[in-house]
Parts: C-alpha cells; structure tokens; sequence
C-alpha cells in the first residue's frame, strides 16, 4: 500500500491507522513523485489526496490507473464535492473517503476496493445516511428510468454540469434539468450527492 498527501504528519498518522493490517510501501507528498513510485512499487492499494503540489491527485491517479489497471485507488480527502467525487470514479478511482470521516471508514474503503468494490463516503451522499441507502438499494435504473433519463444520469454522475451534458446530447440545458428533476423524483433522490452517491453504487458512468 502507498500513501500520498502533502501533509507528512497525516502520512505518519494513517501509517500508523494502517500498518496493523496492511502493509506500507511509502509515503509521497508530491503528485510527480507519487506516480514514479507507484511504477517502482507496484502496490496493490494507492491513498491519495486530491490537493496534492506538483501533480493534483485526480491526475496522478489517472496516470496511475492507465498504467496499473490492477491498483486500486482510494482517494482520502477534504473535498465534500460531488462533482470531484464523480470524476475520481470516472479516472478509475474504488473508493471516496472524506478525512473528516472516522477512521474505520478508511479501513473500510480499502476492504472494499481490495475486494472489488466501490465504497463513497456516507457524508456525502446528503443527510439521509444509511436509511436513504437502503429505500433506493433496490431500485434498478433500466427498469425505472427512461433511456435518455439514465444518458442524463451518466452524464452528471462523470461530473458534467447540466450545460456540458446538454451539449453532449444536443439538447436543451433546460431539458436536461427537467431530466434530472423526473431522475430524483423517481428514485426519491433529495439532493445532488444522493443523485451522484445512486450513481457510483450502480457503477453508472
């Protein structure tokens, strides 16, 4: 497992949260750095901040994930942004932690990335935690949505703004808003971090 973040106390902290069950290869506080070493390393697990010098983490990870398809990445950090969630999955991305998550959540996130999985943190996907995930856990997109619906829903969830996705589909920014509206309605979405959260759970994107 390798750890990136620019801060090297918080490197020394999650070591420290980690090394009981995983092993640590090292520690990177630069995002050019962050990608040589994973080349040289090979590690199955990569932490990494998104707010990293030299080489953000969204693009230290791309790299990564184009050149080492069997490493999976678990992005650690501040940014309570849907929209950078989105685009962490998109690049290839496992896992989504917020640090102001509890430690365990980390654990978790790693568990289910070395298992395959997807995990996003609960924080972000609106204030409704674990019971809003189960009353739409069994709601299947191809059967409750339209085709131009799930097209809108993809779009948004890759981190498009209604603009970018209306131009992709050749339709109006308005059409795409009133999409996404009859979207949440149907899945009995609140908010755009649910919208987003249904999304990464149904690998939509």
């Amino acid at each position: 497992m390798l750890l990136a973040d620019d801060h090297a106390l918080l490197l020394e902290a999650f070591r420290h949260l980690l090394e009981p069950e995983f092993a640590v290869v090292g520690g990177i506080t630069d995002g050019n750095q962050l990608v040589q070493a994973a080349l040289d390393l090979r590690p199955d697990v990569v932490i990494v901040d998104i707010s990293m010098p030299g080489l953000n983490g969204l693009k230290a990870g791309q790299q990564i994930a184009q050149q080492l398809p069997d490493t999976r990445l678990v992005f650690l950090t501040m940014h309570d942004d849907p929209a950078l969630a989105a685009e962490a999955f998109r690049i290839g991305g496992s896992a989504y932690v917020l640090k102001t998550a509890a430690p365990a959540e980390l654990l978790k996130a790693i568990r289910a990335a070395l298992g395959g999985g997807a995990y996003v943190s609960p924080g972000l996907a609106g204030s409704e935690g674990e019971s809003h995930r189960r009353r739409v856990a069994d709601v299947a997109p191809d059967d409750a949505l339209s085709p131009r619906e799930r097209e809108v829903l993809r779009l948004l969830a890759q981190g498009h703004t209604m603009k970018e996705a209306a131009a992709v589909l050749g339709i109006a920014t308005r059409t795409v808003a009133f999409h996404k509206y009859r979207i949440m309605r149907t899945l009995s979405l609140r908010s755009s971090a649910e919208l987003l959260y249904y999304a990464i759970k149904r690998r939509i994107g």
